[in-house]
């Protein structure tokens, strides 16, 4: 799975990208590549239940575009919007804070303009490929159709009539056959989106910044999560031993730092949950899609898993913390066996039985 960090130039992406995935693959003026761990407290618990030799936490590929200022440079935006068609979730970085030494590339600092900005952009360039697309298809003879084609016909008005009405794809229903059908269009407002607005430290410390509320209620209406970062603090924190964060965050005012809580809202917003395996060797969050049976999620571990799945020893999260070991949730009748077309709920820890 992977996040598209977009945005506009100057406003702090290539610092959040080091603060999910470090330095990554890439360099300045070129699109970087690196993994963000996704922080879970479920994960620290279990290990703190098993001390194991290892721990491994889910982990997205996060993608950083450079900025590209729509409408300024046709051909960098063009890449810009190349770079991030195979994201699965995208991140738009918004400034929130005024910087004279670094002005804005837009002259003023105005969050919800920024986000509708991209907002259109993305709306305008899907409208152009479903455009082409309906066309393409509609000036094809009927004889020289395939089945999808006609599927596409039907579907591609609709499309183009939400685009029309500035109503980004994934507000529509999709059936998967659908999504099968324009998986190749590389359709950028499909994509679920996160906002996350960039504020300096008296904005982080008074807990709000201008403008908020107006981006908030926009945001609110479009379905996208709204998660405030201070790029500086966060760099701060991420330098700082684990016992000396708490207390360095408390003079902020914050319970954990925002490139967690980014790191969580993307990974949700991209239809995953997790499950765990745990012993003393290893413990270890899988990330599946929503719906994965526990078959597949064998073969998330390995594909002899898959292939010569018995069956699945599971037990809820909450149970094993609650009694502290697994041969106390066997006696509690709490660990259950579950067949291949059992659906993995978030949270769940599996030992899977196999034999190949």
């Amino acid at each position: 799975m992977d996040i598209g960090l977009i945005g506009l130039p100057q406003v702090g992406k290539s610092l959040l990208f080091r603060l999910l995935a470090g330095e990554g693959r890439g360099g300045p003026g070129q699109t970087t590549v690196g993994m963000a761990p996704i922080p879970d407290p479920r994960l620290d618990r279990l290990a703190a239940l098993y001390k194991p030799r290892k721990v491994t936490p889910a982990a997205l590929r996060v993608t950083d575009v450079p900025g590209a200022v729509p409408g300024d440079d046709r051909a960098r935006w063009n890449r810009f919007l190349e770079a991030v068609r195979g994201a699965d979730v995208l991140v738009h970085v918004i400034r929130a804070f005024a910087d004279e030494t670094l002005p804005h590339v837009l002259g003023d600092v105005d969050p919800l303009r920024d986000a509708r900005l991209i907002r259109d952009e993305l709306i305008l360039t899907d409208l152009a490929v479903v455009e082409s697309a309906r066309n393409r298809l509609e000036a094809l003879p009927p004889r020289k159709r395939r089945p999808d084609d006609e599927a596409l016909l039907e579907r591609l008005p609709l499309l183009q009539a939400a685009l029309e009405q500035e109503r980004p794809l994934r507000e529509l229903e999709w059936s998967d056959e659908d999504l099968r059908r324009v998986r190749g269009f590389g359709l950028l407002t499909l994509k679920p989106m996160v906002l996350a607005v960039n504020v300096d430290e008296a904005q982080l410390q008074a807990g709000t910044f201008p403008g908020e509320s107006a981006l908030r209620e926009a945001a609110a209406g479009w379905g996208e999560p709204v998660i405030t970062f201070c790029g500086p603090v966060e760099a701060e924190i991420a330098e700082l031993e684990p016992a000396e964060r708490e207390p360095f965050m408390a003079e902020y005012g914050i319970a954990e730092p925002g490139v967690a809580r980014l790191a969580r809202a993307a990974y949700e917003a991209s239809g995953l949950i997790s499950f765990f395996t745990a012993g003393e060797e290893e413990v270890r969050a899988w990330p599946i899609r929503r719906g994965t049976t526990a078959k597949e999620a064998a073969g998330k571990i390995h594909s002899d898993m898959e292939r010569g799945f018995i069956r699945a020893e599971v037990v809820a999260y909450d149970d094993l913390i609650r009694l502290g070991s697994m041969a106390a949730v066997r006696e509690a009748g709490l660990l259950r066996l579950e067949g291949r077309d059992y659906v993995v709920q978030d949270g769940d820890v599996i030992l899977f039985r196999f034999n190949v």
